[in-house]
């Protein structure tokens, strides 16, 4: 197997690169909150994953940490909410990221890109407003999609 790694690029994670399907992954908190960070820029772009998450949230249907919820936005791009924040940041309190969490729902992104034969595309997930260390997603992104020969490109605004 050849050895595989994360593209890293400069740009915007909502205008993807290349050819094919894309997954556009970012994480989401776990409380229903949309309204501050990368989702901006999704939501200027889209409706749908905004209005989708927020009626997933309301559902409590398979909502919670670890959880994915796929949302196609054009032929071949789809948005991929991922639930690893508990909460929003609170001052003094560890950060609402929750690599466990994470970790899960790389997973289900890792299937859901071979079943659709789609690259992925995301910013610095979970260490934005998360207050995640890219040190502790990197590998995970590593272990989970690399390593399942998802190809991966991280965007740097």
């Amino acid at each position: 197997m050849e050895n595989r790694q994360i593209t890293y690029t400069k740009g915007d994670a909502t205008a993807p690169i290349g050819n094919g399907t894309k997954i556009i992954a970012h994480i989401c908190n776990d409380i229903g909150g949309w309204g501050k960070g990368f989702v901006l820029a999704v939501s200027k772009r889209w409706k749908e994953p905004e209005k989708q998450y927020r009626t997933w949230y309301k559902s409590k249907e398979n909502f919670g940490l670890g959880e994915v919820q796929f949302v196609q936005v054009e032929q071949e791009i789809y948005v991929a909410n991922m639930i690893g924040q508990r909460g929003v940041k609170m001052p003094f309190k560890a950060p609402p990221i929750r690599y466990d969490a994470v970790e899960n729902a790389l997973v289900k992104l890792s299937e859901k890109a071979a079943e659709l034969n789609a690259t992925v595309h995301m910013p610095r997930i979970g260490c934005g407003l998360a207050g995640g260390k890219w040190e502790q997603i990197e590998p995970l992104i590593i272990r989970h999609l690399i390593e399942k020969n998802v190809e991966v490109f991280v965007y740097d605004f």
